[in-house]
């Protein structure tokens, strides 16, 4: 141990932070006989409100086992409208709740025949005196938030709704109330734990590391050297998977959220392809070009590969080799002609999430739900119209037939038709779709598409939407080598330990239920996928 711990004011702080944690519990006694009661009282603070100020030897222990990433999620507490009567719940800090809005007039500098409206929050009974509340309110007009710490009623004013169909839908629908669960300081906790999975350090590598064992249960075991497979380009194939898990950097923060919510245990693809002359090639939906742009390429595979090394977000690859059964009804011919169709078309943004979404609810992990998706779309399309539209207004329309219909425009049809929001979303792609850009692929979409082409799956083909499927659906598809003995003699596959070939990286890949699932029709349609387990039931 540390001599830090054996100064007397670090044990002074330690017999503190002892008593603390027991009277920072609500206890008591209720002894029927003696119809005797001894209520939870006040306490004047509790451990989560005062570590951080204490020092850090003592503090980060114990707010590291307290809070994580996932606290940074706003929690649905309802919604509030003017003819639904009063909302009730229990916060982080005031466990006693209750919410109900008036229309009221609008200010002088708005249209008086909007008006606005007045949110009353009372708040009571905090679990300490030092303790406040976040809520964000939304609707999906606008999104504001606003701080508690006393327990009184609260005013939030909308000094105007910002057009009629607000000031429609909050007469249907309400103002959307949501609480940051942790309080205000576990919301700033959580900052510190989700700010590192972006920094392209070893610090930041070690906190994705962190947040994929603890919310996935991932292992990360450390391969022997060398980290780095050369490959044997005559063993390898046309439809040969490449599956990459980036743990550090901007793409990495990215891959470890992706992943959390999908079931993923790689965050990005790519696939091989021979020439005529034998030469070995790289197609991928989501390489970027010297602008910046995310696009879709065919490159040499010794491009790829040093781009790879070069690549500062430390990705571990494994090459996944097609089963030869698979390999010989593969049409190479097909998969190629298909690749130079969509050469230099961009990466498919328009129904990225819509792979992930199938269900109404179990699709998002807790406190993720339909709700806070429509809230964090209405913020985008305010603050990022173009970027909106490319992510989800163009995908909606498909979905309800429509054209050019932005998000708002997207509700009011939606609303006309009776047809909930988040059943929208959970509406399947189709393959055949058009966007303004073209056929939209992710990476995972376009390699599919390619399999698709190319005769991979067989008589069900015409009945499968490749842009349904995340990329678990696509490393759990059992088209893949299943026999050991037949991966190539340069394959690092941990001894034995791995069915498919890893070829860069300093740790293990786990691929969970890899080659398992037979194609069917209709297949990922209607799949849940909630960590940390992720349940698949059979035919989804």
């Amino acid at each position: 141990m540390s001599k830090l711990f054996y100064h007397p004011t670090i044990k002074l702080l330690k017999i503190l932070i002892l008593l603390l944690l027991f009277l920072g519990g609500d206890f008591g006694s209720n002894n029927n006989n003696n119809n005797y009661y001894v209520e939870a009282f006040k306490v004047p603070f509790r451990v989560k409100d005062v570590l951080p100020v204490l020092p850090h030897q003592i503090s980060w222990p114990v707010l590291n086992n307290l809070h994580s990433a996932v606290d940074l999620l706003p929690y649905f507490v309802g919604s509030v409208s003017p003819d639904n009567g009063t909302l009730q719940w229990k916060g982080a800090c005031f466990y006693d709740n209750e919410a109900r809005l008036d229309f009221a007039l609008a200010d002088s500098d708005h249209d008086p025949a909007l008006g606005g409206g007045l949110l009353r929050l009372k708040t009571s009974a905090a679990h300490s005196w030092t303790c406040m509340d976040l809520y964000v309110f939304a609707t999906p007009y606008r999104v504001t938030w606003d701080y508690y710490f006393s327990a009184r009623e609260h005013t939030l004013k909308f000094d105007s709704w910002e057009e009629a169909a607000e000031m429609e839908y909050v007469k249907q629908h309400g103002v959307s109330v949501f609480l940051m669960p942790s309080g205000m300081l576990g919301t700033l906790l959580s900052l510190i734990d989700v700010l590192p999975l972006f920094s392209n350090t070893v610090w930041g590598q070690n906190a994705n590391l962190a947040f994929l064992t603890k919310h996935m249960g991932a292992t990360f075991e450390k391969r022997p050297q060398p980290w780095r497979t050369t490959i044997n380009p005559d063993d390898v194939h046309s439809g040969d998977f490449l599956a990459v898990s980036k743990i550090r950097g901007r793409w990495g923060g990215f891959e470890t959220l992706e992943k959390w919510v999908t079931g993923a245990f790689a965050g990005h693809t790519a696939v091989c392809l021979k020439d005529e002359l034998g030469n070995l090639w790289v197609g991928e939906s989501g390489h970027e070009n010297e602008k910046g742009e995310e696009i879709i390429v065919v490159i040499p595979w010794e491009e790829w590969w040093e781009l790879s090394l070069k690549d500062s977000s430390n990705p571990q690859i494994a090459l996944l080799p097609l089963h030869p059964d698979v390999r010989a009804k593969f049409n190479s011919t097909a998969a190629w002609e298909y690749a130079r169709s969509m050469s230099g078309k961009p990466y498919g943004y328009h129904n990225m999430i819509f792979s992930w979404i199938d269900t109404i609810a179990d699709n998002y992990p807790p406190p993720l739900d339909a709700h806070l998706v429509i809230s964090v779309m209405s913020m985008w399309t305010r603050v990022q119209p173009a970027y909106a539209a490319n992510m989800w207004n163009e995908a909606l329309n498909k979905r309800l037939g429509t054209e050019d219909l932005d998000l708002y425009g997207i509700l009011g049809e939606t609303e006309r038709r009776g047809i909930a929001f988040d059943e929208l979303l959970t509406v399947p792609e189709h393959d055949e779709w058009v966007y303004s850009d073209g056929q939209s692929t992710t990476c995972v979409a376009f390699i599919l598409a390619m399999y698709k082409a190319a005769g991979v799956f067989g008589p069900v083909s015409s009945s499968i939407q490749v842009t349904e499927f995340t990329i678990r659906d696509a490393y759990m598809l059992k088209i893949f080598e299943n026999n050991q003995t037949r991966l190539p003699s340069w394959c690092n596959n941990g001894n034995g330990q791995l069915p498919f070939c890893q070829i860069l990286g300093e740790y293990q890949m786990e691929l969970p239920e890899y080659n398992s699932v037979e194609p069917y029709a209709n297949m990922n349609e209607n799949c849940p996928s909630l960590p940390p387990v992720y349940d698949r039931p059979i035919q989804c």
